[in-house]
């Protein structure tokens, strides 16, 4: 299952929208921001209630 979420950068504050595939489970990745460019740790997690995305600086 492919679902559009959104997130708001850790670095810069800006909200952009991201696609995540549920089908993989519970996943763990890096995704650079649309405007800073700066790396994002996501994580992925797949509930009954639909997906759940965090996210915190890669520096942290």
């Amino acid at each position: 299952m492919i679902e559009t979420l959104t997130i708001d950068c850790p670095y810069c504050g800006e909200t952009f929208s991201t696609v995540v595939d549920c089908s993989a489970g519970d996943q763990a990745y890096i995704e650079d921001c649309v405007v800073c460019c700066r790396p994002i740790e996501c994580r992925l997690t797949v509930t009954p209630d639909g997906p759940v995305l965090t996210v915190q600086r890669d520096d942290d």
